[in-house]
């Protein structure tokens, strides 16, 4: 359950993402910077990030909260231009890898939404995020997350 205490606390976030994720005519990646400071809920079963993005104007939440009976992690996402928490995606970790896989919709369309997570030492980690068209058969990597540390871990709430 203490799968993601390696996040606590400050970080720099370096983002590349596609403009047009799941447009077969679109190839163009945006960067741009971040930052994210993370705490610890329910000692560890659990945490809060918030993350901001000073060029776009924009910032999102993240709420993970881990099933003690199921043994896996629900990721939850919200962003200040929707106000909405979109559908969990689930999963945990093997190793040093997290793969968690949800529902969703992108522009009205139904679609499959797979995070990784890559622990890479205690000052840097990454995530990816794919989104899958035909049910998981083939996926876009559309986001890439690169972090690092710029301060501990901040008290639990």
């Amino acid at each position: 359950m203490n799968d993601f205490d390696f996040f606590h606390g400050s970080w720099d976030v370096a983002n590349r993402r596609l403009t047009s994720p799941l447009d077969p005519a679109s190839g163009e990646w945006a960067e741009f910077p971040g930052c994210t400071v993370v705490r610890s809920l329910f000692g560890g079963a659990g945490n809060i990030e918030e993350l901001t993005f000073p060029t776009l104007g924009r910032s999102g939440a993240t709420l993970r909260l881990f099933d003690r009976e199921r043994e896996q992690w629900s990721i939850y996402w919200s962003d200040s231009r929707t106000g909405r928490l979109d559908p969990p995606v689930v999963g945990g970790f093997a190793g040093d890898r997290g793969d968690f896989y949800g529902e969703d919709e992108y522009e009205g369309r139904p679609i499959r939404v797979h995070f990784t997570w890559h622990r890479l030492g205690p000052d840097a980690a990454r995530w990816e995020q794919e989104f899958s068209l035909d049910g998981g058969a083939t996926w876009e990597l559309n986001w890439v997350m690169d972090f690092t540390r710029t301060g501990p871990a901040v008290g639990s709430l």
